[in-house]
């Protein structure tokens, strides 16, 4: 967005710093000025001065300067765009948009107004939650037994939920107003359309964004029930990929300490802040994202993730790294602490001490070593295949690191691993990367570097499909006549493109017509399936010796209602599900978007469910008449083993993520003109998308 210059003075003429600076910092009169502790670095003795004359900020520590808009973007970590909407808000003036239609004007000022409107209603909740923690001798006693202060539980506005159905009802007088379930707070039965509060029996973990404005809230249920954490659904307000638990309360500690300390759970962030360490943050029950990772360089330059150390915490560092990795420049610094497999955060702290847990900050492994040890994993690298295998892995992670020193000393110690210089790794990357451009392009005919690896999805053409499934409309893993494994010659394989007999190649040097039973037809057209001479003669010296008559291969199901079925028939895949696939799953059109939110919301109440029992819990709508269609279909209900069914649930969310990412990446290019931001997005978008194209295809021993 290009804002007139003249605007801005207008704006900073209107707004006082002092009042500006004074929701964040307290400040007292000290001559001419007001004076107050500085909130970008540890001071005891106040060195920060705000003068309402001049409309401008500075300290004599550390050497910040700058107006209100500055202000806002240094603390709170808003973008420029963003503050200036901030300020302009404030004293009711309107942001020149000229390059945007009225039309998009209107829209965006209804969004504004429902934010606001929607973030009044999370309050009010949040204020009687509060309340309630008060009245509530089990939920403080809980609390005490976890070590959790009064100071804290005020710091992060910590309430409780009472067990019953309808407690809001009594917090606002009108139960059935639609904002309520716009917000989270309640759930609407499709089957009566009766209505019941969302969090019950359940201490409440009010999630605010850098502004301090309440989006949502996480409740955890003080016994063993399941899911132990149930967090807001994805709102106009909140979205699980973007936001932290505790960023708004950590902003001046981040600065004070130097770095923040990712954990996965909202009493990490509450034990650890007691016991010294207010620079804590948690994902909101997701693998961090590119989104977590920037919006954290904002207030630092200095990250440190703290995972558990069984697999699970593994398997999230690993997404974390691919989350950090596009933001890993020169200089910045980016550490994984793994602490005993037995610990959490808030469990090891209280057991050691601050003073141990610090120790593991300090000897945290840097984003360097981490990297080297996840692309060596299960590589022997004492053998020639074992250092390939590494080489393979590591090219799309050193593809995600911005361009530096960091990543050309990370090449020489990946090449030094594979034994080959930096320059023949590059040269094998590049014709790796070039190969796979030309397999996702179709080819030439016959051309097709490898086949399918054993257990991956052999993806039917869209057409092949058999009706009512779905493909997207630009799908690229359809196989045509020329991509070197479609049979031109005319395939009668259900799935491949169908043509006239004899017409082309079929990808291994074979013209005719492959059949999926034996063939008595005259030599040259398919005899014995491949369209060329026998394989031999029996011993009796007779040709046209026939093979075992082939059934008909049925072809795959793809996208959302694969998807479905799967998630459907197996509830508990839905722990293992990343935001990113979440937000494919929902961002579906009607029915199946609906249908994925309602199987997610199910999931977040009851946790994992069987088909039998989420079958009585359908109501009448569209997207409950498409679940019992695809379940009660000639694919539902997916049989095999576990293993097998979340590879083709991977292959499928892979595909889909794919065509969203390619939607999104549009949607920055549209908003580059108007949003600075907008060409990180992007870049990370895109990123992202030839990062999924480039994985090899999920096996069952992953």
């Amino acid at each position: 967005m290009s804002i007139p210059q003249s605007f801005l003075q207008e704006l900073l003429a209107r707004v006082d710093v002092v009042d500006v600076v004074g929701r964040y910092v307290p400040l007292k009169k000290g001559g001419a000025n007001f004076m107050g502790l500085c909130p970008f670095h540890g001071e005891k003795s106040p060195s920060f001065s705000v003068s309402p004359s001049k409309q401008f900020y500075h300290c004599f520590g550390c050497g910040k300067n700058g107006n209100a808009i500055s202000f806002l973007m240094e603390h709170t970590g808003m973008g420029f765009v963003e503050a200036v909407q901030d300020l302009a808000q404030q004293v009711g003036m309107q942001v020149p948009q000229d390059d945007i239609s009225p039309a998009e004007r209107e829209r965006q000022a209804a969004q504004k107004r429902q934010q606001a409107s929607l973030t009044d209603v999370l309050e009010r909740a949040g204020d009687s939650y509060r309340k309630q923690l008060k009245d509530s001798a089990h939920a403080v006693d809980y609390l005490k037994k976890r070590g959790v202060s009064g100071a804290i539980c005020s710091r992060y506005g910590l309430g409780y939920a009472p067990a019953g159905w309808r407690h809001l009802a009594g917090v606002f007088p009108q139960y059935d107003d639609p904002q309520l379930q716009e917000a989270g707070l309640v759930i609407v039965n499709e089957d009566d359309d009766k209505r019941y509060d969302r969090f019950r029996d359940r201490i409440m973990f009010p999630i605010r964004n850098v502004k301090g404005e309440c989006i949502g809230f996480g409740g955890r249920v003080l016994g063993d029930e399941k899911p132990k954490y149930l967090n807001s659904p994805e709102t106009p307000l909140f979205h699980k990929g973007r936001e932290l638990y505790g960023l708004f309360e950590a902003r001046n500690a981040l600065r004070e300490k130097g770095y923040a300390l990712v954990t996965e759970g909202y009493m990490d962030v509450v034990a650890l802040a007691q016991l010294g360490f207010p620079n804590a943050v948690a994902t909101l029950g997701t693998a961090c994202t590119p989104e977590h990772v920037h919006k954290l360089f904002r207030f630092t330059d200095a990250v440190v993730f703290s995972f558990d150390g069984d697999a699970a915490g593994r398997r999230a560092a690993r997404k974390a790294l691919e989350g950090a990795l596009p933001y890993a420049s020169d200089t910045r610094s980016v550490k994984f602490l793994f602490l005993p497999a037995e610990h959490d955060p808030d469990s090891f702290i209280r057991e050691h001490g601050p003073d141990a847990f610090a120790r593991h900050v300090g000897d945290a492994l840097p984003l360097s070593r981490f990297l080297l040890d996840a692309v060596s994993e299960g590589c022997d690298l004492g053998q020639a295949e074992g250092r390939a295998r590494m080489a393979s892995q590591a090219r799309p992670l050193w593809n995600l690191l911005p361009d530096g020193a960091l990543k050309r000393q990370l090449l020489a110690e990946m090449a030094g691993k594979a034994q080959l210089s930096s320059s023949d790794l590059t040269e094998l990357w590049e014709q790796a990367a070039a190969q796979e451009n030309r397999w996702q392009r179709g080819g030439a005919a016959g051309a097709h570097p490898a086949a399918p690896a054993a257990g991956s999805q052999a993806f039917p053409a869209a057409s092949a499909l058999p009706p009512g499934e779905w493909a997207p409309p630009d799908a690229d893993y359809g196989h045509s006549a020329h991509d070197g494994w479609g049979d031109a010659g005319g395939s009668t394989y259900t799935g491949y493109t169908a043509g006239a007999p004899g017409q082309g190649g079929n990808g291994y040097g074979n013209r005719g017509n492959f059949r999926n039973s034996n063939s008595n037809g005259p030599r040259g057209e398919g005899r014995n399936g491949w369209g060329k001479k026998p394989w031999g003669r029996d011993r009796a010296g007779n040709t046209g010796w026939n093979e075992a008559p082939r059934p008909p291969r049925i072809a795959q199901p793809l996208g959302p209602d694969q998807a479905a079925r799967l998630l459907l028939s197996h509830m508990e895949f839905m722990e293992e599900l990343a935001n990113e696939d979440l937000d494919a799953l929902v961002s579906q059109p009607a029915p199946h978007g609906p249908l994925f939110a309602w199987v997610e919301s199910q999931y977040q109440e009851h946790g994992p469910q069987s088909w039998a029992v989420l079958q009585s819990r359908l109501g009448s709508s569209g997207e409950a008449q498409l679940a019992r269609t695809l379940m009660d279909g000639p694919h539902g209900q997916p049989e095999g083993e576990l293993p097998e069914l979340r590879c083709e649930l991977r292959s499928v969310l892979n595909l889909m993520l794919v065509k969203r990412l390619k939607t999104l990446e549009a949607q920055a290019l549209a908003e580059v003109a108007t949003d600075p931001q907008a060409v990180h997005r992007y870049r990370a978008l895109q990123e992202r998308r030839k990062q999924l194209a480039a994985a090899p295809a999920p096996q069952t021993g992953e």
